[in-house]
């Protein structure tokens, strides 16, 4: 089972001529077939446990060589626990947080992060859940799914041209649709986020541990498991129901969505 088995990734690789002379060599010696999805968990994990200052070691990286040409998603430790942490006390009043966070702890979690040149992580997560906005930017010929050692997998990949074109239009129904407002606001952000990267990255969408329970999910209603996961096409039938105007079929499709991983969330609370 993978170490952290309720969380779902969206990652960007970079080629590796966008990053800094110094990362390039470091990252050229990384063997492309370890799996570094594993190592990336676990050492998250020992975070958690033994606490240290996530910006004074060198962080890891996910590579991928495709015809030739090495492409590097950083795990950005140091700038994930930064952004978590900052979302947390933002959650709360500031009278709270010391109760789950001790000073202490946010010295050690915030330590040389204000000497990171780079806040914008390379991946961004999910528990137990996968936003639609992430579906809408494959289409299910980019879609990869199986079963391997840890269990049933799932992923997409696509180009960064493509994803952007998809955010814009996505974007671009939704505003048409319901004006300005959350979920408009999510995919606009979403697309932020996409053009910080260089135009010639891949952007990937893993289902992580999420496929295992969804994959019992699917199978208890009879179905077979994973390769009957339909979440891209239901995003994109929503999308083209709110692009014509058919309330209905855009409900569909969402409801179709949204049953299916109400069924993995009812795993956290079993849990």
């Amino acid at each position: 089972m993978r170490p952290t088995p309720y969380v779902a990734s969206l990652r960007i690789y970079e080629p590796l001529s966008a990053f800094e002379p110094a990362d390039r060599l470091r990252w050229q010696s990384i063997d492309a077939s370890l799996d570094s999805r594993k190592e990336e968990q676990e050492l998250a994990l020992r975070r958690l446990v033994f606490p240290e200052p996530p910006a004074v070691r060198p962080d890891g990286a996910h590579v991928l060589d495709i015809n030739g040409a090495r492409y590097v998603s950083p795990w950005s430790t140091a700038t994930r626990c930064w952004a978590a942490l900052d979302d947390f006390k933002d959650s709360l009043p500031s009278s709270i947080t010391p109760f789950f966070i001790p000073p202490s702890l946010e010295e050690v979690i915030t330590t040389g992060v204000d000497l990171l040149e780079d806040r914008v992580p390379h991946i961004i997560t999910e528990t137990w859940i996968i936003p639609p906005r992430w579906f809408s930017l494959f289409t299910p010929e980019e879609r990869v799914r199986g079963e391997g050692d840890d269990g049933a997998y799932s992923f997409a990949r696509t180009t960064m041209a493509k994803a952007r074109e998809r955010a814009e239009k996505s974007h671009e129904i939704v505003l048409g649709a319901f004006g300005q407002g959350s979920v408009e606001e999510e995919i606009e952000n979403l697309l932020d986020w996409l053009e910080l990267f260089h135009p010639e990255s891949l952007v990937e969408l893993d289902y992580g541990g999420l496929a295992g329970y969804l994959d019992a999910a699917l199978r208890t209603q009879g179905l077979d498991g994973i390769n009957e996961d339909s979440s891209i096409e239901d995003v994109a039938d929503s999308l083209a129901g709110l692009a014509a105007g058919d309330g209905a079929i855009a409900g569909q499709g969402y409801e179709r969505l949204v049953t299916r991983w109400r069924s993995v969330q009812a795993f956290e609370s079993a849990i």
